[in-house]
């Protein structure tokens, strides 16, 4: 009987702890501000996935060839799976910001390569140079995006990657 008589009691410091709990929530979720860029800087963010061009070309397979293979085997094209490595440089004012050469993961180097890089830079107007190459079958670097840039304080630009239009910049707000 002794049992019922704190029920009352037990069911109220039950309810203190969840209102001290939910107000330590709520306080920690809305009341400390956090930033992760000052207020003159701006971040810019290279951000994209991407699979170099094949190494080698697809030949076409001769007659004798085909003959040669197992009826389920016969295709008309032999294309190797190995892709180029993709060469990364940009430039912030002229500046070198991020350089990198990274080669096709996979056990048979056939894979895409994830690129990212992120920074913080001040914030206004600068010139930004973007060059990749996919391909060790072309000299130099065969994606190429020069463009003048403004970047507002506590924004950050998005740079990706598009294989039919090249690279793309998105601006976004922190």
């Amino acid at each position: 009987m002794a049992e019922h008589d704190n029920e009352p009691l037990r069911f109220l410091l039950q309810a203190f702890n969840y209102a001290v709990f939910m107000g330590l929530v709520w306080y920690f979720a809305s009341a400390p501000a956090v930033r992760l860029i000052g207020e003159d800087e701006a971040k810019i963010t290279i951000a994209f996935a991407h699979a170099g061009q094949l190494r080698e070309p697809c030949r076409t397979l001769s007659q004798e060839e085909l003959n040669k293979l197992a009826p389920n085997m016969r295709k008309l094209d032999d294309c190797p799976r190995e892709r180029s490595p993709v060469v990364i440089e940009a430039a912030l004012d002229g500046e070198s910001i991020y350089s990198v050469s990274l080669p096709p993961p996979g056990l048979f180097g056939d894979g895409g390569v994830d690129v990212f890089y992120s920074a913080k830079i001040p914030a206004g107007d600068h010139h930004l140079s973007l060059k990749m190459n996919d391909s060790v079958r072309v000299e130099g670097f065969n994606h190429l995006l020069q463009q003048t840039v403004s970047i507002e304080p506590t924004h950050i630009l998005l740079v990706g990657f598009e294989p039919k239009h090249g690279f793309v910049l998105t601006p976004a707000q922190d």
